[in-house]
């Protein structure tokens, strides 16, 4: 009975348990990352992002150190001591003939200098978060580029195998051909020789794209991806219909380095502000008790400054001209933002027209006259040089067409950079 029942429920469990497990040596394919979580990857693990960041940490902890209040000060002093004459000390001693005093004091800032600095300090750091997505702007494009220069190369490889493949048909056909009496030796000897051109074409499209491979891998952290990770996505054609206009509206609303220097004009007058305030001078105040021949006493000091000289001219006079910088830095900053938004979305219009004539006919026409001249070429009506020509003029057609996807996607990358959005309208 036991067995009937471990026959009915355990065994087909097993069976089903088994199938889920690799056989030994079998190996599964490699981790595939599609552009989104390749950014992501680079946004969470990049050092020389990470490393910007903690300024913002740094910034914050300046807010502490700015918002800080003076500490009060203790002071104390025996005097009169018998020092050198030990025997005379004794408790009528010091209460009659020594003196003791203890006093409390405090620096009173005047003309909110704290609350100035603070606003200071906050608005530094309202700069450097902005610098910090600036930054994060500029990986994103480094990551999308890498990433287009990999989809080029896994493209290039692909083409060059095809090639290679088809070409190694053509020389297999040329050898029964020759042994057959059907073509010359020299003609055949052509033939292999521009086998040689596809297999050095392969191999440095199999360099390439491992290069292309590490170079991606660098900048998304070596340790958030496996060594022999791969990239999810072809090269792709992706029309863009936003007009230039809005785009450059969009710009002026997202891009991080303008708002950093349009923060920085904020941080500008508030070092203004701080300095104006260090120009008024702090009350210090204080009391003391004195215990002196016998009487205690209380006694009470304030101190000022007096501006006579010294009225913090200088600084005053500095962050003033440093006011007038910001707004420049910030005037050049937009003029910088139009002219990346401009040079970026007339590079995409061009680069469109290119991919627009390939698809026209262009690569049926290389491939038809290529199939022609293959065909024709196989049945002795073509001659070996036509035949050798229309592979070439095909290649160079292919290849031209998918370094000009590449090109129009790294324009398309530009495009969203010089925007400061990946969603473009």
């Amino acid at each position: 009975m036991w067995k009937r029942l471990i026959n009915f429920f355990v065994l087909p469990a097993l069976i089903c348990g088994a199938g889920a497990i690799p056989a030994r040596g079998q190996t599964q394919g490699p981790v595939r990352i599609t552009l989104d979580e390749a950014i992501k990857l680079a946004l969470d693990h990049n050092h020389t992002l990470q490393a910007e960041r903690s300024t913002i940490l740094q910034s914050q902890a300046e807010e502490i150190t700015a918002n800080l209040r003076p500490n009060p000060t203790l002071s104390w002093d025996a005097q009169f001591l018998p020092l050198f004459q030990p025997t005379a000390a004794g408790s009528n001693y010091f209460d009659q003939n020594a003196q003791f005093d203890i006093g409390l004091s405090y620096l009173f800032e005047i003309g909110r200098k704290r609350q100035h600095r603070l606003q200071a300090a906050l608005d530094v750091t309202a700069q450097t978060k902005s610098q910090v997505a600036d930054n994060e702007r500029a990986l994103t494009f480094l990551v999308a580029s890498d990433f287009v220069s990999v989809q080029l190369a896994e493209s290039t490889l692909a083409l060059a195998e095809q090639d290679l493949k088809s070409f190694q048909n053509t020389v297999d056909i040329s050898d029964a051909k020759l042994k057959a009496g059907g073509i010359s030796e020299g003609d055949y000897l052509k033939i292999k020789l521009q086998l040689l051109q596809f297999q050095t074409d392969y191999s440095q499209a199999q360099l390439a794209k491992v290069q292309a491979l590490i170079s991606l891998r660098q900048q998304l952290g070596f340790e958030s991806a496996p060594a022999d990770y791969d990239v999810a996505g072809e090269l792709d054609y992706q029309p863009v219909q936003a007009k230039r206009e809005d785009l450059e509206a969009l710009a002026i609303r997202q891009r991080p380095d303008l708002r950093a220097a349009q923060q920085g004009v904020t941080a500008a007058q508030s070092q203004y502000e701080v300095q104006k305030s260090i120009a008024k001078q702090d009350l210090t105040a204080g009391a003391d008790y004195s215990h002196t021949g016998g009487v205690n006493s209380v006694s009470l000091f304030f101190s000022i400054p007096l501006p006579i000289f010294n009225r913090n001219q200088g600084e005053i006079a500095r962050t003033r001209y440093a006011i007038g910088q910001s707004q420049e830095t910030e005037k050049a900053a937009l003029e910088q933002v139009m002219s990346d938004v401009v040079n970026s979305y007339e590079n995409l219009q061009t680069n469109d027209q290119i991919i627009k004539l390939y698809r026209t006919g262009y690569l049926d026409a290389a491939k038809e006259s290529r199939d022609i001249s293959e065909y024709a070429y196989k049945r002795g009506a073509a001659s070996l040089l036509d035949y050798l020509d229309a592979e070439r003029s095909y290649r160079a057609v292919e290849l031209a067409y998918r370094q000009s996807l590449a090109s129009y996607q790294t324009a398309l990358e530009q495009l969203r950079e010089a925007v400061g959005s990946r969603i473009l309208p």
